[in-house]
């Protein structure tokens, strides 16, 4: 799985696509990622001692990379990425399609 914490990215299939988000945990085992304001289910909590009246709490449920694509940082469009080294530290880093770099 090429997508970290931080990435902005692109749903690109289901119920949300065509949302972006910035990726807020990945789950690299299950091929899973949280992205902010994508897939938002509600949870109704029950009435307690130090919560009398309960509640309903928005969660953010993962979704499965597959359907996320990074956003290129240069024109904004879903992109693929390759590895590649940087031209000027020539550190290993993630490379979009147009040759942006993913990683600062």
């Amino acid at each position: 799985m090429k997508l970290k914490k931080g990435d902005n990215v692109i749903v690109i299939s289901g119920a949300d696509k065509g949302k972006t988000g910035k990726i807020q945990r990945c789950y690299p085992k299950l091929n899973k990622v949280v992205v902010e304001g994508v897939n938002v289910h509600k949870k109704h909590k029950k009435p307690t001692q130090n919560v009398p009246e309960g509640s309903v709490v928005d969660i953010y449920v993962p979704i499965d990379a597959s359907n996320v694509a990074l956003l290129d940082p240069k024109t904004k469009k879903p992109t693929r990425v390759h590895m590649g080294t940087d031209k000027k530290t020539g550190k290993k880093v993630r490379l979009a399609k147009s040759g942006e770099s993913l990683d600062k």
